[in-house]
């Protein structure tokens, strides 16, 4: 009877399970044992956050103070990228100021240049159909005050620092230093205020044209003719005095060899340094109306001490000629690079 009951046998007695259902707890425990009691744990003071009884000591402070915390590596790299980023900004605002000045005394150029074939024009349609009328008060009057404020602009774009070279500070004080410069001319001005100054000149001699053209008229009015003679007259010299602005202009945008610099000159100053017997690849080209720039392949004997070589050059070249940009190649001298063709000076 006491086979289990998948045999076939007889199942439990009732009253044993109700009595064991009874006695067990709802855990499965017994409720008549008793459970064992575990011991008591006091926490471990902790080195980091102290110890939880407030009367216990205080942990040492392990931290090296001999050095002060080092700062975050991102922080230091955020910092570096946004100097940068300002630095970066500062050159294109530098730049962009530079390629506006060229191209606004190119825009003054070709605006006047626009204004005076317009003139001619009409100046060119009254003389041939001579049907105008000219109001010689008003003419003599207009021309008067306009001669006035030319005269008054003139004077300040001709006092102003800018017209006498603008940012040639540092190559002047070189020039004085150097006796020796037979072939560098004195740094032009700025090419926008030289544009404008060309300008106002015009205007006021166009003005003094026209004063005079007005009293003509004014005493003589069958003399009108002296209106459109007068504008033929300001017109050739407003071509003839835009010409060497406009040179300059054209020799920045095509990278030209900068007025009053001479190729020969500048190779032979270089030749002229110790241990230097040739100079190839020489490139002079014009950044701004103020500021030229050099590139040059320096061949330096075997025994030559290549770093003062390189000073010497470079010093050379700042000094005399006053180059804002110095790129110098140096490099051993070699016999047969006598015949290489791209080691040939330009042909002119």
């Amino acid at each position: 009877r006491g086979c289990s009951s998948r045999w076939g046998g007889i199942p439990p007695v009732p009253r044993l399970a109700a009595y064991q259902g009874a006695a067990a707890g709802p855990s499965g425990v017994w409720a008549g044992a008793p459970e064992p009691a575990l011991p008591a744990v006091t926490p471990a003071p902790s080195l980091f956050t102290g110890s939880p009884d407030p009367s216990a000591p205080a942990a040492p402070d392990l931290r090296c103070r001999c050095s002060p915390p080092s700062p975050c590596p991102g922080q230091g790299r955020l910092q570096a990228r946004r100097q940068l980023s300002v630095a970066c900004a500062v050159c294109c605002l530098f730049m962009v100021g530079e390629v506006i000045e060229t191209l606004g005394a190119l825009a003054s150029v070709l605006s006047i240049w626009v204004v005076t074939a317009a003139l001619v024009y009409l100046a060119a349609a009254r003389i041939i159909s001579n049907d105008y009328e000219i109001e010689a008060r008003a003419m003599l009057a207009t021309s008067a005050c306009a001669v006035a404020v030319n005269l008054v602009m003139a004077y300040i774009l001709h006092q102003s620092p800018a017209g006498h070279g603008h940012g040639t500070g540092a190559y002047e004080q070189l020039e004085s230093s150097v006796s020796c410069q037979p072939s560098r001319s004195p740094l032009p001005g700025s090419t926008s205020v030289r544009a404008a100054f060309v300008h106002v000149v015009g205007d006021l001699l166009q003005s003094v044209s026209v004063l005079v053209a007005a009293t003509i008229i004014y005493f003589k009015p069958q003399c009108k003719i002296a209106d459109p003679i007068s504008t033929l007259f300001f017109s050739v010299f407003v071509l003839g005095s835009t010409i060497t602005i406009l040179r300059d202009v054209f020799t920045v945008l095509m990278e030209g060899a900068p007025r009053g610099l001479q190729f020969d000159v500048v190779k032979e100053a270089l030749l002229g340094a110790r241990g230097v017997p040739g100079v190839h690849d020489l490139h002079l080209w014009a950044l701004t109306p103020n500021h030229a720039a050099v590139s040059v392949h320096v061949a330096v004997d075997a025994g030559a001490d290549t770093e003062m070589v390189l000073q010497e050059v470079t010093a050379r070249l700042q000094s005399r000629f006053g180059f804002a940009l110095c790129t110098v190649q140096v490099e051993q001298h070699q016999e047969e690079s006598a015949g290489c063709p791209h080691c040939q000076d330009p042909r002119t």
